[in-house]
């Protein structure tokens, strides 16, 4: 076969043959190009390491230093070409440190591996994530706690299955989502204390004879300790796992949230009116006002998901230590933090600017016999009906209500004597939503008091 038709068979992309073929699927700097600031922080840590350990001498760790701020400088600019030939974010930074310092750049490799490297980079990359993370499920929170500090005691109909179950308050259903997003915060801070520990200064994955300070260089780096074993700090990604993992179920919060608000905008409930700045309008029907910021937080998460899913099928068959399928690691989780962070940006601006129809929440809260319950629990507590006896009668009011056409409150007394003569003028008192969500004092009820205590406890918390 000659070496044209061999070409042909590789395809346009790869005419070159085999050699081009081999260059795209080993190079990462395409992507990892994003951890140039972590793998320079790095260096920095170890090279001053290599200076005070006598390894290197302090004008060539000089050089070094001044070196790799010039090279961050050009790569933060915008000055610095990256090669596809050098394959990774390491070599093209060290490629070009040579360019400027010379021989002293050759050193700079002293005592340490890409393998541990790259776990390095990586390592603070994610931690940096998780940060940011942290910020906006903070500004997210504060948000949701400004709008239940408002609606304290608007009340609004709680649902299960989307069906009108209890009258809630507005306040109670943000405080809600404040809980299930702490519970978020909790797992990024989670993950971020037992991910801080440096990998740096395991070399290959057996460690180094050279006389280094791990302690030294993880201080400088903000880690709270070394990792203690060398196979492992080269191998491990549970830190980017965990970051996944914590991203997705804050996903799915977010997810189930945005769902909500595409439902609340909706002209059919109109509980919601979510601002311009995150709405669109129809090419053709001028009437539209479109949710698509939420819709779009809700097909984002997918991208979180899958990159959790696809990291796991990465790590799930590797024996110790690294194999070159870690450099499929970056990219999934790259995707999965800007999607994750686009979201939490985009529903905290959402909830910050949304206002409540606090009229149409109130009609919706006293429709669907959303106070049978109360009837029920008022039958039990004033007539000593057994609750199963009360579900009867108050089924049967239902019912009544139904034919009639109307809601409970609206039934006359002699109406609901008809069903049990026991009921008396106060049963009225109990059937008016405010009074039902008034009632529910109970720790973590829906009732007013208990919210704006919920939200100065979360006030105090977040600071």
């Amino acid at each position: 076969m000659s070496d044209t038709t061999s070409n042909q068979m590789w395809g346009g992309r790869f005419a070159a043959g085999p050699d081009a073929i081999m260059e795209a699927i080993n190079a990462s700097i395409g992507f990892d190009q994003r951890m140039a600031a972590q793998d320079i922080a790095g260096s920095r840590a170890h090279a001053a390491m290599l200076g005070a350990t006598g390894i290197v001498s302090p004008s060539d760790v000089e050089a070094i230093r001044k070196g790799l701020l010039t090279v961050l400088s050009e790569i933060e600019t915008g000055a610095f070409v990256f090669s596809t030939a050098l394959e990774d974010i390491h070599m093209n930074v060290e490629s070009r440190l040579t360019e400027v310092i010379g021989t002293p750049a050759g050193r700079l490799h002293t005592a340490r591996s890409r393998n541990d490297q790259v776990a390095t980079d990586f390592r603070l990359w994610v931690r940096d994530q998780l940060d940011a993370a942290d910020a906006g499920l903070v500004a997210l929170m504060r948000a949701l706690l400004g709008q239940a500090e408002a609606g304290a005691d608007w009340v609004m109909p709680g649902f299960t299955h989307l069906q009108t179950a209890q009258p809630v308050t507005w306040g109670h259903h943000m405080m809600a989502y404040v809980e299930m997003f702490a519970r978020d915060l909790g797992r990024v801070r989670d993950a971020r204390s037992r991910m801080n520990e440096s990998p740096l200064g395991a070399a290959a994955l057996a460690g180094t004879s050279f006389p280094i300070d791990r302690h030294m260089t993880a201080d400088a780096l903000g880690f709270d300790r070394p990792m203690a074993n060398s196979l492992d700090a080269v191998s491990d990604r549970d830190f980017a796992l965990e970051f996944l993992g914590a991203a997705s179920i804050c996903a799915m919060h977010l997810s189930r949230f945005a769902e909500e608000l595409v439902i609340w905008s909706s002209a059919q409930f109109r509980f919601v009116t979510l601002s311009d700045r995150f709405s669109t309008g129809s090419s053709i029907m001028p009437q539209k006002k479109n949710p698509d910021a939420a819709e779009l937080i809700r097909a984002k998460i997918g991208r979180i998901f899958g990159a959790n899913v696809a990291l796991m099928m990465v790590m799930k068959g590797l024996p110790l230590a690294y194999s070159k399928d870690m450099q499929e690691d970056k990219e999934q989780v790259f995707d999965a933090a800007d999607s994750l962070m686009l979201a939490l940006a985009a529903m905290e601006g959402m909830v910050r600017d949304m206002t409540a129809n606090r009229a149409a929440l109130e009609r919706a809260a006293a429709s669907g016999f959303s106070t049978a319950t109360d009837l029920a629990d008022w039958l039990v507590r004033v007539l000593d009906l057994p609750f199963r006896q009360a579900h009867h009668v108050t089924g049967a009011l239902v019912a009544l209500a139904e034919k009639k056409d109307c809601d409970l409150p609206d039934l006359t007394l002699a109406d609901m004597q008809g069903v049990h003569e026991g009921i008396t003028e106060a049963v009225f008192e109990v059937l008016g939503v405010h009074n039902s969500v008034a009632s529910r004092l109970s720790h973590g009820g829906t009732a007013p008091l208990r919210v704006r205590e919920q939200v100065a406890r979360w006030k105090e918390i977040l600071g």
